[in-house]
């Protein structure tokens, strides 16, 4: 990627983040997670170890940002239970990257656009109660 577009690519990236509401940031994360372990995948088939390992360590790094950013007070075992799966998740990525299996990126993945799609059916009503909710308790 050239310079120019990745400057570009770089800046609509901070323009729709800036933008983005809690639930939109969630699913560009997720987003995030399956593009990093596609990249990941090319990378093992082609050998190449170092862009493996980077692509792997984000991919990681954004499941375990979505885990450490799950609320407990909303009183569900919804919450707890999807902390183990995404921990489960950062496990396999491990086992990936240190056994060069593609099987288990494949697998992550499935669990990554199960996730997803759970979290993009979520109706407008329903996000715009959690947002007023949450803006309530801040306190803003």
């Amino acid at each position: 990627m050239n310079a120019k577009l990745k400057g570009y690519t770089k800046g609509s990236l901070q323009t729709r983040v800036a933008g983005a509401d809690p639930y939109q940031l969630v699913q560009m994360l997720m987003a995030g997670v399956l593009e990093n372990l596609n990249y990941a995948k090319g990378a093992i088939q082609r050998k190449d170890l170092e862009k493996k390992s980077h692509y792997l360590s984000k991919a990681q790094a954004i499941v375990d940002s979505l885990r450490y950013s799950l609320d407990d007070t909303a009183g569900s075992d919804a919450a707890g239970n999807l902390r183990e799966l995404y921990m489960y998740m950062s496990t396999r990525i491990a086992d990936a990257s240190i056994e060069l299996d593609i099987e288990i990126i494949d697998e992550v993945a499935r669990l990554m656009i199960d996730i997803k799609g759970a979290w993009d059916q979520i109706p407008m009503e329903q996000r715009d109660v959690a947002m007023s909710q949450m803006q309530q308790a801040s306190g803003a």
